[in-house]
């Protein structure tokens, strides 16, 4: 039993240290530098993309959702970074808070309208470099019927192939403010704040 148990941590031992070259490689594929991500066609990875939104309620506190379900496609260019193109599609039907009944009021007239609108978009106009690793990325959000021009300002993480899929990917976080009185939605405003604050946590992984 001794000598079985010995030779299968031997063979352990030999397939760890094969394998490690490759976990070092893998690694060192990853880059948050952006001009090394590869150039090219994206697609919103929706298990892993989403808006937080937060109000203020009533001057006491903080409130906060999401939108969890993100879809779209990003055209990188990595030499003209201006010449890059997003479009995303926000299912507001998917509002949640962990809080039925107000993620129900939420659907109604009062504020989103899902029934006549069920989702929102962004569609870039333009994306101006403003850092290192940061970029405004301007672009018209079209929410309960009503088209305004928005910008977001986007910070890089990291780009490399995916280590659970090995697809190639990348991720940015972004941040963006709002009033939703432009967007005609105006219930309850003071109370609950006009502003609206998301923040945008995305992953994209690369088409063909």
């Amino acid at each position: 039993m001794h000598r079985r148990t010995a030779l299968f941590a031997a063979f352990g031992l030999m397939a760890a240290l094969a394998a490690a070259p490759l976990a070092v490689q893998a690694q060192a594929a990853l880059t948050t530098v952006p001009a090394e991500v590869q150039a090219g066609d994206y697609r919103f990875e929706p298990n892993h993309s989403k808006i937080t939104w937060s109000v203020t309620h009533f001057g006491y506190s903080t409130y906060a959702g999401q939108f969890p379900r993100l879809a779209g496609t990003l055209k990188l260019d990595t030499r003209d970074v201006g010449k890059s193109v997003v479009d995303v599609t926000i299912s507001t039907a998917a509002v949640g808070t962990l809080d039925e009944a107000l993620d129900k009021h939420l659907k109604t007239a009062d504020f989103l309208d899902v029934e006549k609108f069920p989702t929102a978009t962004f569609k870039s106009t333009s994306v101006r470099k403003t850092g290192e690793r940061t970029a405004d990325i301007t672009g018209d959000l079209t929410l309960h019927g009503v088209t305004k021009p928005v910008v977001v300002k986007a910070t890089f993480n990291q780009a490399g192939p995916n280590a659970m899929n090995k697809v190639y990917s990348l991720g940015f976080d972004a941040r963006a403010v709002i009033k939703r009185s432009d967007f005609g939605i105006s219930t309850y405003i003071p109370a609950v704040s006009d502003e609206v604050t998301l923040v945008i946590g995305a992953e994209l992984q690369k088409v063909g």
